[in-house]
């Protein structure tokens, strides 16, 4: 039996998990025939886009050019970036400004007559960062969800945690139909069949004790697209931002690399030395890799808890106009830039790794596309070079709708799918065990999986793992779920492709490093770590289909 009578099934041509900028920019562009269903696991707001400073890079400045964007990405992603993707992702940069200016999104300009304002982040070698002052992200954000809210064809759905992803079998061929979605407000578990499903559901550091990302980063598009039969690559680059505030008081509050790019230094507590120079010969330009290794190597060097950064040697006036967010954000933790520096640590910030797609952002599941920070377009590399993600994002977002506009039948039938069956389960009166493995899981990760690494690490990761991933699984399939649940269950299943990928590279490239293997392998140049879910399973691929 359905244990929750409440639950029901939602049929919808196209069925969007994500509403941050991929997942709001494929609503738009889809052809508005078509049904559109929008989950987002909390408010409509809270996603990493709303979180995003910088900007979005494209070259839009005569002194700039593609190819320079190209060389630069390429050469921040550490020999793995796709030569391919980069142009086609770098050669859209423009008309990409230009459609979020179409949305609604007011650039700062830079002159009277509207020339927009660039600014130049680590790794860049011109200024080519598109911004709204530091809150780029919000304001593209609740530019396309005023947008979205104007379509009659799509139907918003939040506060959704998607549980598994439901895939039809029959005739001996596999395709997605749709998925399972708890409602964390009434916990009613409900089906949504659709003909197509675009995961837009963004990273995975909450995997990491220490995060810039809001709560959502908690890697459900990845663990369920794995579980469905996708491949993933790169899971081992995992981008820890140089810069987050360090205050017990603060959440998940990073420092705009804007800053650097404005002239801000890294500089020791205590004897007020700048220390990049010795890393880098880029100093605080050097692309976040760099940067963060040698925040972490001084702080374990000489016991410190962070590092200061500091522009306060730049005018007042002109950091107040240039960084409002945060200057007021900075206040509140009794922090004037302008006067003092700011303290400052590393924290986990972006996956570069992902689902495996196409340049349409097709997955190995017919019918599923990943867009975003979960896919693994072949963008990024080994490092993601500064604000490539939102860019990345829209172009991607833009090309699975142009294929789902092209391809999608609305006359082909699409499968009846089971409700979902709780009839064998029970509530739970040992809530404390998914509290306690939340917090065993990121602290052991953080230790062991962080900013640098050892085999033997890895290995203890490991073991750890997969002992919390068999108690989390008989937890599961006895109890009844819940969004907590529902994350760690996917929390856990990615730290376990993380470590699988790191024990696998045995160089140091990008943002992996290892002290046993502390040389780049040249041999290794274009090979991605690829995982595929048939080798090993723990699960039986029908899992994401049937309960």
């Amino acid at each position: 039996m359905v244990a929750d009578s409440a639950a029901v099934t939602h049929d919808t041509d196209v069925l969007i998990l994500g509403s941050g900028a991929a997942g709001l920019c494929a609503a738009l562009e889809m052809d508005p025939r078509l049904k559109i269903t929008l989950l987002c696991k909390a408010a409509p707001a809270e996603s990493s886009t709303t979180y995003a400073q910088g900007g979005v890079s494209a070259v839009l400045d005569d002194k700039d050019s593609v190819a320079l964007h190209v060389s630069d990405t390429i050469s921040a992603g550490g020999g793995l970036c796709r030569p391919e993707v980069v142009r086609h992702v770098a050669e859209r940069g423009g008309a990409m400004i230009q459609w979020l200016q179409d949305q609604g999104v007011n650039f700062t300009p830079y002159t009277p007559s509207g020339e927009l304002h660039l600014t130049r982040e680590g790794g860049h070698s011109r200024r080519r960062i598109a911004h709204v002052a530091d809150h780029t992200g919000r304001t593209i954000q609740e530019a396309l969800m005023a947008q979205v809210r104007e379509r009659s064809n799509v139907a918003l759905h939040s506060h959704c945690i998607a549980v598994d992803l439901i895939v039809d079998r029959s005739a001996g061929k596999r395709r997605c139909i749709g998925l399972y979605a708890q409602d964390t407000r009434t916990n009613a578990v409900n089906a949504y069949r659709a003909r197509c499903v675009i995961l837009a559901t963004g990273g995975a550091s909450k995997a990491y004790l220490y995060t810039s990302n809001p709560d959502t980063s908690s890697g459900d598009g990845l663990a369920m697209a794995w579980r469905a039969g996708c491949r993933v690559a790169n899971m081992e680059f995992i981008q820890f931002h140089p810069t987050c505030l360090y205050d017990p008081r603060a959440r998940s509050f990073l420092m705009t690399e804007a800053l650097r790019g404005e002239g801000a230094k890294l500089r020791l507590p205590g004897s007020n030395a700048e220390f990049m120079h010795r890393f880098d010969e880029r100093g605080e330009l050097a692309p976040r890799d760099i940067v963060a290794r040698a925040i972490d190597h001084e702080m374990k060097r000489l016991g410190l808890d962070y590092v200061h950064l500091d522009i306060s040697h730049k005018e007042a006036a002109d950091l107040r106009k240039a960084f409002p967010n945060i200057y007021e954000r900075c206040l509140e933790y009794d922090i004037d830039l302008t006067r003092q520096p700011i303290p400052v640590v590393p924290a986990a910030h972006y996956t570069c790794g992902g689902i495996s797609t196409d340049l349409s952002g097709c997955t190995d599941l017919p019918g599923l596309y990943a867009v975003g920070e979960v896919a693994h377009t072949g963008l990024h590399g080994a490092n993601r070079i500064a604000s490539n993600s939102l860019l990345e994002c829209l172009v991607f977002a833009h090309a699975a709708s142009e294929h789902i506009n092209e391809t999608l039948s609305r006359d082909a039938p699409v499968p009846e799918v089971m409700p979902w069956d709780e009839s064998r389960v029970s509530d739970s009166d040992e809530e404390v065990v998914v509290s306690h493995n939340w917090d065993e899981l990121r602290r052991f990760m953080w230790d062991y999986v962080g900013i640098v690494r050892t085999t033997k690490r890895l290995e203890r990761a490991q073991h750890r793992c997969t002992l919390l991933r068999k108690e989390i699984n008989e937890y599961y399939r006895d109890f009844r779920i819940s969004r907590d649940l529902i994350e760690l269950r996917n929390l856990a299943q990615v730290a376990d492709l993380i470590i699988r990928c790191a024990m696998m590279r045995r160089e140091s490239r990008g943002l992996h490093y290892t002290l046993d293997y502390p040389e780049l392998d040249p041999a290794m140049d274009g090979c991605d770590t690829v995982l595929h879910p048939q080798a090993g399973r723990d699960l039986p691929l029908q899992e994401a289909a049937v309960r």
